[in-house]
């Protein structure tokens, strides 16, 4: 996904939702930002993830670099939940091109087990092993119910239309290899606060889940230089149920008319 003209910023979407998730941020922005929306592994036209090897954040990043803009231009990276965390990758990757990287509720739960949270770390495990467990046995169904729910509260599930349902069961079967790259990843906080922009925005929703609030406080404790910002309302999933809360925020982290936290 393409539009607008101004200043690129990448785009790169949460599990089982692909580009589109990006719609109404690009009908937003495209006025003035030149917005391209990255479709990772088994989402939109891009393949499947083979399977042969554990895949790992590099690997995602790699798509994200195919998509940055030639020629020593600078851009911005945004990235939701499992694409935060592929943000950090390619940004890392990419060095002093990303003049600003914003990650919305990013995911990297490797990062709890290394801080000792290790409650948090279990009950992000316990969706892990859902998910590959359902998915081995090709009960998707299952695996679908359990992360709808877990991410957007109780009822989530019950309240899609069968349509949307089985939208949601297919789109589910790239999330199998993305636990590998999230629960594998060896990259410190440290070392991430040295590879990141300094221009770094983590936004965190009030209502969010345990593993991504700790994850969140974790970064804030190591990587003080960046900047924070929380969402009042809206969950893991504001960018998508929410974008009348969060667009107008990343448009003005965007446009630098937002003073620092």
């Amino acid at each position: 996904m393409e539009a607008g003209s101004g200043p690129t910023v990448l785009l790169v979407h949460s599990s089982v939702a692909g580009a589109r998730q990006w719609r109404q941020l690009v009908s937003d922005l495209e006025d003035r930002f030149h917005l391209i929306a990255v479709n990772l592994f088994g989402y939109g036209r891009t393949p499947a993830w083979s399977g042969r090897s554990a895949q790992k954040l590099e690997d995602q990043a790699r798509l994200v670099e195919a998509i940055a803009p030639k020629g020593n231009r600078k851009f911005s990276l945004i990235g939701h939940s499992f694409g935060g965390s592929v943000a950090m990758k390619a940004a890392a990757k990419l060095g002093a091109l990303v003049d600003r990287l914003i990650l919305l509720e990013p995911n990297p739960f490797y990062l709890l087990e290394q801080h000792g949270r290790h409650e948090a770390f279990g009950e992000s495990v316990g969706l892990r092993d859902c998910v590959k467990n359902n998915g081995k046995a090709d009960r998707w169904p299952v695996a679908a119910e359990r992360f709808a729910n877990y991410w957007g509260g109780d009822g989530t599930w019950a309240a899609m239309p069968d349509e949307r349902r089985a939208t949601f069961v297919e789109a589910m079967k790239p999330n199998f290899h993305e636990w590998d790259a999230v629960m594998n990843e060896a990259t410190t906080l440290r070392e991430w606060a040295d590879r990141l922009p300094e221009n770094t925005v983590v936004v965190s929703a009030r209502e969010t889940v345990r593993p991504i609030r700790e994850i969140a406080e974790l970064m804030q404790e190591h990587c003080p230089a960046w900047r924070y910002e929380q969402i009042p309302e809206g969950g893991h999933m504001a960018p998508l149920t929410h974008p009348d809360i969060v667009n107008p925020l990343l448009a003005s982290i965007l446009e630098g008319t937002k003073n620092r936290a």
